[in-house]
């Protein structure tokens, strides 16, 4: 990633921004491949809803769609996520450093005797 963003990143990142979202990959990544039955079990919505969720993290590319006779089966693509951790890698960096600073800042303070 460069900064600018492609629409494919960013379609990864939207799909990233809803919580229902983020829940169908968790179960996804703990349970497996699931048919959509099986995923809307999990969700307090009407099944149109899920099926729209579901459109979004396809179409972004993090979760595939296989018929398995009348059934749809989903299941984790995780290669876009890799994009994703790439992308805040710099943060995380950012905040182990920002945290070290602290840490020795911390143990250079004199120890007021409190417990």
């Amino acid at each position: 990633m460069n900064g600018t963003g492609t629409a494919a990143e960013d379609r990864v990142f939207a799909a990233l921004a809803n919580a229902t979202r983020r829940e169908v990959l968790r179960l996804l990544r703990e349970r497996g491949p699931q048919p959509v039955q099986a995923l809307a079990d999990h969700f307090d919505m009407r099944r149109p809803s899920l099926s729209e969720h579901l459109r979004v993290l396809r179409e972004a590319g993090l979760v595939s769609e296989q018929r398995s006779g009348r059934q749809r089966i989903y299941r984790l693509q995780a290669a876009p996520l890799a994009e994703v951790q790439e992308w805040l890698h710099p943060y995380e960096r950012f905040w182990r450093d920002r945290l070290k600073d602290l840490g020795e800042l911390l143990d250079r303070l004199p120890d007021d005797g409190r417990s």
